[in-house]
């Protein structure tokens, strides 16, 4: 049976796993080694994890900071997507990102990946005009 709950440290093997399956040309800061004990240190609870037992089929990071709530590295296992986890997870993270007083969500996606874009549209997200910009202080 599928649980979405907060990321506990025994569940750190399966969450890298999966994201180098699902995000396999991640930049090192993107990475389980240092992303998990990053976003352990900024609202933990926010950091939520898929499973079936006890394999890790699925992630996704929130983050508010009291203007805008953000989502990161939502991940599915390829052998579980296209059977609601992602909708499930996505969901959760809405329903804690509002309990937080957050009126609006913003997400990234990487240019050409058209079907992640679909999902997020069916989930009532839209494409705004703005310009991603970053700059990095650490690698």
């Amino acid at each position: 049976m599928l649980q979405i709950a907060q990321y506990r440290s025994e569940q750190f093997d399966g969450v890298r796993e999966l994201w180098e399956e699902v995000f396999p040309n991640d930049p090192p800061w993107n990475r389980a080694e240092r992303a998990l004990p990053e976003k352990l240190a900024v609202q933990p609870e926010l950091l939520l994890v898929a499973t079936i037992g006890d394999t890790v089929i699925g992630t996704v990071m929130a983050g508010y900071d009291g203007h805008r709530g953000w989502l990161y590295s939502v991940a599915v296992k390829p052998s579980q997507q296209r059977q609601g986890v992602g909708s499930q997870m996505l969901g959760e993270a809405e329903r804690r990102l509002a309990d937080l007083g957050c009126g609006k969500i913003n997400l990234q996606v990487r240019a050409g990946n058209e079907a992640v874009t679909a999902f997020y549209r069916r989930h009532g997200y839209e494409m705004e005009e703005r310009v991603s910009m970053g700059k990095r202080l650490t690698n």
